[in-house]
């Protein structure tokens, strides 16, 4: 996947920690012989094909994820062109010199200089072309912030001397516009933006552009339209009551770490889940139990994974044609398994000793 450069400017941003240090400094605007014949060819040719084939989901499985996949925003009846930020990546594609392209990849820097939480480095715009697949160029914004600590080996008397300004492609942001889901297919209303999982630095830079939901957003979202549902019916009469379950189940959901409930029968709760199961069959689901950890997928609830009270504690009982140990040898991998019946009887036997013991009655074998 070989990209060739129309035009590449070249901006150097620098923080003092202020809001009145920020600044910003064009190097160089370079056409695609400039840039070919530069250093920057060498740091920046393999991004290209690297940003393209990075994969990005619409529904990404974590809410804090490096890649997504952004849209712009229009009110309905409008078009690609009523948006502001279309608007900032459209003059860029039909810049006829130099000259106009480095106008407006000064004013994409500008924009992103106004955002928070910006830091210090080298922010690239570029325009280049694929012209295995397509005629219309692609826009890509890279942007490497400043490295701490690094050092040029010298000679044998000075060892060392401090960089300043070193910048790197290993944590390298970037943005590429439009976005290309498969080689040789675009879609104009969207674009790819890259920053580390927990930074938000395009997106605030991007105010007109909206990102898809996470999956435990929008499970979250569909169970609790299943507990206003159930709430509703169940307390149809009391509205006092209502409200109360309401608030209650609201600080549950935003709970980090939530208990069971205990209020859906099981037929409920395998209902709930296949609709959520039916949009999307991997949902995954993890429990912990006591200091015990199990990770499986929704679908396996009721049919491999299931849920029982045994007296005052929890079992998690869990089904599958096979066991497989990792991370080291234990005498566990050596067990010839108990029918469950023995087992059980034997939870039974360990709750009646230990219900006496808190009542005070010995127990005799």
């Amino acid at each position: 996947m070989k990209f060739d450069v129309d035009y590449i400017s070249f901006f150097v941003i620098q923080v003092d920690g202020e809001e009145s240090g920020k600044r910003s400094k064009h190097y160089q605007t370079m056409d695609g012989e400039s840039y070919a014949e530069s250093e920057l060819s060498g740091f920046l040719d393999g991004e290209f094909a690297k940003t393209a084939k990075r994969k990005a989901e619409r529904n990404p499985k974590a809410e804090q994820v490096p890649t997504k996949i952004g849209r712009f925003i229009a009110e309905p009846g409008y078009d690609l062109d009523s948006n502001p930020n279309y608007n900032m990546f459209a003059r860029l594609k039909t810049a006829e010199n130099i000259d106009q392209f480095m106008g407006h990849a000064d004013e994409i820097v500008t924009t992103y200089m106004d955002t928070s939480a910006i830091r210090g480095g080298a922010m690239f715009v570029v325009r280049a072309r694929l012209n295995q697949y397509f005629d219309e160029p692609f826009l890509f914004v890279f942007k490497c912030d400043f490295e701490q600590k690094i050092a040029r080996i010298t000679d044998e008397r000075s060892l060392l001397n401090q960089v300043e300004m070193a910048i790197s492609a290993k944590n390298m942001k970037s943005i590429m516009y439009p976005h290309m889901p498969e080689p040789g297919m675009v879609d104009n209303w969207e674009l790819k933006i890259h920053q580390s999982s927990h930074a938000n630095y395009f997106e605030d830079f991007l105010r007109f552009v909206e990102y898809e939901k996470s999956m435990p957003e929008l499970v979250n979202e569909q169970v609790m339209d299943f507990v206003h549902q159930y709430v509703e019916q169940t307390y149809e009469h009391n509205e006092e009551q209502k409200q109360q379950e309401l608030e209650a189940m609201e600080l549950w959901a935003h709970s980090d770490q939530r208990e069971l409930q205990e209020k859906w029968e099981p037929s409920q709760v395998m209902e709930a889940a296949s609709v959520l199961i039916e949009q999307k069959p991997d949902i995954e689901m993890k429990v912990k139990l006591g200091n015990m950890t199990v990770r499986a997928l929704l679908a396996d609830f009721g049919d491999r994974l299931h849920i029982a009270r045994h007296g005052d504690r929890y079992v998690l009982v869990l089904e599958g044609d096979a066991l497989q140990f990792d991370r080291g040898i234990s005498p566990v991998e050596l067990l010839a398994p108990e029918p469950l019946d023995v087992v059980i009887e034997r939870l039974k036997q360990k709750a009646f000793e230990e219900e006496h013991e808190r009542s005070g009655i010995g127990v005799f074998a």
